[in-house]
């Protein structure tokens, strides 16, 4: 009976410490809101991108980051506005968008997404590319109300069209284009200043990336701001451009896999060297990147 109770103070413990190490990881993390056109807003805090559309509608969200930053994310949302938070827009699974959809959802929100992911946040996965495995997630955290290829919004004077496309960075993602505003969030289709992560376990493809650019592009005039899903605000140019570098060193290592090199040749041929001071700083290293890029071209 000691060895049980022992081993259940110790379990407590390390959940304890687990809790407290995440509170502590977004101890300092602050929310900053940025005005990007009409009555939408970009939050900034710790993971993807958090676009608000506010009104007497009620506010409408796209991405919520993580859960230990719920009450700063809400915060910050009523010093924009003073009606309560109604619709939540997933534009993937992955947790840094979708962290706060159980507090939110506890709060009365609805969680809307693809029916993609709710299939991969009521389910355990596995993260192939950092060797990650993701529990489900609760049922208060899963989206209500889901889609297969588009919805939308007619919501604060806005028509918010939620388009899916892909597989791109994964099987679920979805542009959001605000059309009143002229204003598109692109989930992590788009990584503003780095090279983009494909989720190849999660149905991601370097094709279906290049497409779902493609997509937004179409939709974009020269004056929309496009709120990434990492990084600083951008534009139709921004986006063209890296849509066309990634275009063209999908074709060099494409090359290389037609010539029958083997993986980790196309790494040291060093396809991206041009771009890796542009695009290779971040948590996608350039070999990791090319590495995933011949792979998507390969299981394809």
């Amino acid at each position: 009976m000691k060895n049980v109770v022992g081993s259940v103070a110790l379990a407590v413990s390390v959940l304890a410490a687990s809790f407290t190490s995440a509170q502590d990881r977004f101890a300092n993390v602050e929310i900053s809101s940025e005005a990007v056109s009409g009555n939408v807003y970009m939050l900034k805090g710790a993971g993807g991108n958090i676009a608000v559309l506010v009104g007497e509608d009620g506010t409408f969200m796209v991405d919520d980051q993580y859960a230990p930053l719920t009450a700063k994310i809400q915060q910050a949302v009523a010093e924009l506005a003073k009606q309560p938070l109604r619709f939540v827009i997933n534009t993937h699974w992955h947790g840094d968008h979708t962290g706060g959809n159980e507090n939110l959802g506890k709060s009365g929100a609805l969680i809307v997404a693809h029916e993609n992911v709710r299939k991969r946040v009521s389910t355990e996965q596995f993260i192939e590319a950092f060797k990650r495995k993701v529990e489900p997630s609760p049922p208060e955290a899963l989206p209500v109300i889901t889609f297969t290829d588009a919805t939308t919004f007619y919501w604060n004077g806005d028509r918010v069209k939620v388009q899916h496309v892909g597989p791109a960075h994964t099987d679920g993602d979805s542009i959001v284009h605000f059309a009143e505003a002229d204003v598109i969030h692109m989930g992590d289709i788009y990584f503003n200043g780095n090279y983009p992560f494909i989720d190849l376990s999660s149905g991601g493809s370097v094709d279906g990336m290049i497409a779902a650019m493609d997509t937004a592009l179409a939709m974009a005039g020269e004056d929309t701001k496009i709120i990434p899903g990492h990084g600083p605000l951008s534009n139709r140019a921004e986006l063209q451009q890296q849509r066309n570098i990634l275009a063209g060193l999908r074709d060099k290592v494409k090359a290389m896999v037609d010539e029958g090199k083997t993986r980790q040749e196309v790494i040291s041929a060093k396809p991206t060297a041009e771009f890796d001071s542009q695009y290779g700083q971040g948590f996608m290293t350039p070999d990791i990147w090319t590495g995933i890029v011949y792979d998507s071209l390969t299981q394809s």
